[in-house]
């Protein structure tokens, strides 16, 4: 059976996670934020749970200070949503003590370049993408599982505009979900297909293998202001203060900035 990705995100990170320990854990309404001993902070979405009582995670008081390697295999928790919110945000903040891919932070939808002729299926609801995407007069369908906008369709509709598509924007909370190698391989032939958001993990010898061609994450410039707002509750529209939208295009991804 293929790897999934996150147990490829996991293989991949396992030597860099060797004698690194965590020093801070937040899991905040919105995003979790992992930080290592050596200053390197990761997010990642923070998934919903339905724990039946005042605790949603168990290991609550023992996380910081643990060995990296421990947090991060909690991305292959089969079970609990929460502890892959936790492993991804450990899995991006080892990656981002990686010699860093070469970026771009010229805007995604630009370096697609979306034209009239394209059907666009966007699977996540990214408010600030949908006027651009009107405006270019492209077909868009939107699949989003909890959300009371008019124009999302649902996933047995999505799952037939995945195979029809010619670009699709994927959310990067696909990742703790557990879908996102279903969506992928759900794919038709696009031209382009954009992993999309702050908890995208921005190494591409991970999505080898797959029709990824972007993958459009942050860098954060401030680690004790995103832990800071993390733990408030804050989301993305405050967060990115802190940090710098950039995105990786794998045909050009060979070099470092």
């Amino acid at each position: 059976m293929d790897k999934t990705i996150q147990r490829k995100i996991i293989d991949y990170l396992r030597p860099v996670s060797e004698g690194l320990a965590v020093s801070d854990v937040r899991i905040g309404l919105g995003y979790t934020s992992v930080r290592l001993d050596n200053g390197n902070i990761g997010i990642a979405w923070t998934a919903q749970t339905h724990s039946g009582s005042c605790t949603h995670e168990s290991k609550a008081g023992t996380l910081a200070g643990r060995p990296a390697r421990e947090l991060l295999e909690m991305l292959g928790n089969p079970i609990n949503p929460l502890s892959r919110s936790t492993g991804l945000a450990t899995a991006n903040a080892l990656a981002a003590g990686l010699p860093h891919p070469r970026t771009t932070r010229t805007d995604v939808l630009e370096l697609v370049n979306i034209q009239a002729s394209d059907h666009v299926t966007m699977v996540g609801f990214f408010g600030p993408l949908v006027p651009s995407l009107h405006r270019s007069g492209c077909r868009l369908d939107i699949q989003e599982l909890e959300s009371d906008i008019p124009e999302t369709i649902s996933p047995e509709e999505g799952r037939a505009s995945l195979a029809a598509c010619s670009v699709a924007i994927i959310t990067a909370t696909s990742i703790v979900t557990g879908t996102m190698d279903e969506l992928l391989s759900g794919l038709g032939n696009p031209r382009a297909v954009v992993i999309l958001g702050p908890s995208a993990f921005m190494r591409p010898e991970v999505y080898d293998g797959t029709p990824v061609t972007h993958i459009a994450g942050v860098r954060i410039r401030n680690a004790g202001a995103v832990q800071q707002i993390v733990s408030e509750g804050g989301g993305t529209m405050i967060l990115k203060q802190h940090m710098d939208f950039e995105t990786i295009c794998l045909e050009c991804r060979s070099g470092a900035d």
